[in-house]
Formats: C-alpha cells, structure tokens, sequence
C-alpha cells in the first residue's frame, strides 16, 4: 500500500467536486472518531455475546477460529473498499460505490438490499440490548418489557444522532471505551484470573460432531464469525463529514478489523476458559452462559457494572447503525433514487445532518418490533436475512471494482495498493462467494420455512426490489454520474499534473 506525498493530492472540496458534488455536511469528524463509528457498530462485545452459546453449542470451543478466518476474509474485502473510498469519498457507501463501479440499477439493488438489511441490523441490536437494560433495571423479560425498551433504546439513538455530528463522534468514543473495557479487558481478566480449562480445549470438539466428521460440526458454526465482522464500511458512509477522508477512511476501516478481532478473540477466549459448566453450555443446556460466568468471576456487583458497559456499547452500537443507515438514505434520495427523494435529501441548516433520513432509519426498525411483539419466532429469521443481505450488498461492491480493473481501471485516490489490486479482489470476491454459501446452507430442523428462511427472506427482498425497480423505474429519474470510475481516476489524474 503506498500514498503519494501529502500535498500531491486534491483538497476535499476539490475532490468532491470532481465527483459531481459539493460539500453539504461539515466536515468535524476526527479520523479517530470515524474508526470509532465503524468500531461501535462493528462492536465484538454484542457480536461475541449473541452468538457464544449458538456457536459453542453447534461447533464446540474450536468454533473459536471463524473469528480469525472470517476477520482474513473481510480484511481482503476492506481492501478493496479502501481503494474504492479513496477514489470516491461519498456520504452513502455501498450505493455510490456500486452505481460509480457499475451503473444505475444495480446500485439501486445493491442499496436497497443494504437498507434492508441495516434496518433489520438495527431493528435486532434494540431487541438483544433490551434483555441487557431489563438485567440492569431488575426487570422481568417479556413481551412487553422487550418491546418498550427496544423502542426506547431506538428513540434515545435518535435523539444523540439528531444533536449533530460531534455529538455522534463523541457517544462512537465513549462506545468504543465500553467495547474495549467489556472485551479485552474483561477478557483479559478473566484468562488471566479465572482460567479453568487448558488452551489445548480449542482443539477438541467435546462431542459436538456426534458419529459424524467434525467437519459438518464446524462449518455449521461459521456463524461465530460471520455474524461479527462487518460494520467496518460505516467509516466511508459518512465520508463527507470527515476531513481528509481519502486518506484516513482506508486506514479507520483496516483498523476496524485488525482491533475488532483481536478483542473477540480475547472475549470468546476468556470466556470459554472461565466456564465452569463448560460441558454444560456445549451440550446446549444454558441458553445463556455468559451472565453465570460473570457472577462466578466478577461477583453480582461486577456484573451489574459489566451488564452498564454493555449497554453503554449497545447504545453506541445502535446509534453508529442509525447513522449509517440514514446517510445511505441521504445518498440514495440526493440522487433522485427513492420515493420522497426531495424530502428524505435535505440536510438541517443548524447541525448539517440528514435529519429526514434519520427519522425513517428509527421509525422502520420500530416498526418491526411491534411485529416483532406479535410473533416474537421472526426474529431469528429477520436477523440471519439481515447478514446475508450485507453481505451480498459488499460483493455487489467486490464484483463492481473487479469488472472496473478487468476495463483497465487504476484507482486513483492516495490510498492504493498499486499491482496487489487485482489480486486483492480476485480473492475478496472468492471469499465472498464462500461466506455466502454457508450462510445459505439450510437447517436441519425439519420445517422447510424455518430451515430455509434465510434464502426465503433474501428472495423476498430482492423480488420486491425487482418489481419496484422495473414498475416505478427510479432510475430514469436520476441524471447522477454512473459507471465513471475510469474517467474520474483520469480526471483525477489531470487535476495532479495540472497543479
């Protein structure tokens, strides 16, 4: 990865400009607070605590290694994202990238099945963070209880966003301080302090496998990484309030990654290590094991102070998804692309955020709690779309950039990695691919609906995304740039040598 001089490259309005925009956002977000925000929604802490029990349960403690395959995967996929940012330092992410990289339509499927799916994201991160308020609270978990909190949790993520960007930096700092106390220091703690187990559990399967080969045990329980690692492209969605975001963003991505799965590791480790009902958990006898080990280690007072933290990252955690979720809107509507585009586009004079965006990005996922306090059995099947979903949503972007260098394109932001390009996004794509065949493998539950449900939900969304895309035609109603990349890396280009 090389960058040119720091004088050799556009100003940001300069860049934006060259892109076809002008600057609407202020631009007061430091590179810290911006690996902050993908930190927060990336968020371990949330990740490792919804999943330990399922992935201990289904693959045993060697389940622990998706963490380090899947964090290899996406890194490659950050990559090529960081290229793609430095070229096009957008507010939106996803969606400016895929219409730049290839065009119009399949731009808006790509955002579209993002929306979807960051919605879902949202909607899913209130609902578990709501079992953590009631714990601290000392209320009874129902229903209703559920239902109140998560919608409160939504409300309070909205107020923060609506106060501005520095108030938004600020809460994504604080967030990222509770993640790394609750993971790696927690963890840290509890290998040190608390161990109960040899490190040689991580390679054995503890009967998990049953008569069969081990092997369909541990693909089986991918999800211990796959549900962890993404939130790292949040960084390029608010790229318009960042200065220098050419430069930084590649690096608040990367380091996203690298820190997020060095503080799983330390937080899946330490808490496997201090189970003192080990076989218990693998045997899927506790549906929730983490809050018995933290009394055993930490004493009912640490882990009410441990379920504060927690909350402080579910708090930031929703919030960073809000704010993405809404500046994707915010692109999607700048041009021409949705219903209400005029209404969902307008910045707010005082604190330049994309307020309208913001109100659909809380009210949506409000929506699909009551649902959800309908039938509460659709929960699982709304989050495990939601992955899939951002996943197709980042290879749309994989495949874009790939078929832009197969035309001859050379990113030409002053982030780049120069020869290593092509091959960087040979393997993101394949690894991709791989990511989304295990997360489509059916359950073996014997319902069809249930086993298929992750392919169902996706179908859905992309049928209704088709229908809507080929009846309402939104894309004859935007005259925004499209399947540019190669003539703005020389534009670019030009620019530099003419200064």
């Amino acid at each position: 990865m090389t960058e040119p001089s720091p004088n050799s490259h556009l100003s940001d309005a300069d860049h934006l400009s060259v892109l076809g925009y002008n600057d609407s956002f202020e631009r007061s977000m430091s590179p810290w607070a911006n690996f902050a925000l993908g930190f927060t929604y990336l968020s371990p802490l949330v990740g490792v605590y919804s999943l330990m029990a399922v992935a201990l349960s289904t693959g045993g403690p060697p389940s622990m290694w998706w963490i380090i395959i899947v964090a290899c995967g996406q890194l490659l996929v950050a990559l090529v994202f960081g290229e793609v940012v430095s070229q096009f330092p957008i507010a939106g992410g996803i969606y400016p990238w895929a219409r730049r990289l290839w065009g119009r339509r399949y731009a808006w499927m790509a955002a579209w099945v993002y929306i979807c799916a960051l919605i879902v994201t949202i909607t899913s991160v209130s609902e578990f963070g709501a079992g953590f308020v009631a714990s601290l609270l000392g209320f009874a978990l129902n229903r209703n209880t559920t239902l109140v909190l998560a919608l409160a949790l939504l409300v309070l993520a909205l107020a923060i966003n609506f106060s501005g960007t520095k108030w938004l930096a600020r809460i994504a700092r604080i967030g990222l301080f509770a993640e790394l106390i609750g993971v790696i220091g927690l963890g840290l703690f509890l290998l040190i302090f608390e161990r109960k187990h040899s490190f040689a559990v991580f390679f054995d399967s503890m009967g998990t496998a049953g008569d069969g080969s081990y092997v369909t045990a541990f693909i089986g329980a991918a999800v211990a990484g796959l549900f962890l690692f993404y939130g790292f492209e949040a960084c390029g969605d608010v790229a318009e309030e960042v200065s220098n975001p050419a430069r930084g963003i590649p690096k608040a991505m990367l380091m996203t990654i690298l820190v997020g799965a060095v503080s799983a590791l330390f937080s899946f480790a330490g808490y496997v290590l201090a189970a003192p009902n080990l076989d218990e958990i693998v045997a899927g006898q506790v549906e929730d094991p983490i809050p018995t080990i933290l009394e055993g280690s930490l004493g009912a007072v640490g882990a009410k102070i441990f379920l504060l933290v927690a909350i402080l990252a579910f708090i930031s955690c929703v919030l960073s998804l809000q704010a993405a979720a809404s500046r994707l809107i915010f692109s999607f509507a700048r041009d021409g692309m949705m219903p209400g585009h005029r209404w969902l586009s307008k910045v707010t004079d005082g604190t330049k955020i994309p307020r309208n965006a913001l109100i659909v990005a809380c009210i949506t996922p409000a929506l699909i709690c009551v649902l959800i306090w309908f039938n509460d059995g659709i929960l699982v099947a709304v989050t495990s779309f939601a992955i899939l979903g951002i996943y197709l949503a980042f290879q749309m972007v994989v495949l874009g950039a790939l078929r832009q260098r197969l035309k001859g394109w050379m990113p030409a932001g002053p982030w780049s990695l120069r020869g290593w390009g092509i091959v960087v996004n040979i393997a993101a794509l394949a690894y991709g691919i791989f990511a989304m065949i295990l997360l489509s493998l059916p359950g073996d539950s014997g319902s069809f609906f249930s086993d298929w449900i992750v392919l169902i939900g996706l179908v859905v969304v992309l049928v209704a995304g088709f229908i809507y895309l080929f009846v309402a035609r939104p894309d004859r109603k935007s005259d925004a740039p499209e399947g540019d990349a190669i003539a703005v890396a020389d534009a670019i280009r030009s620019h530099h040598s003419n200064h």
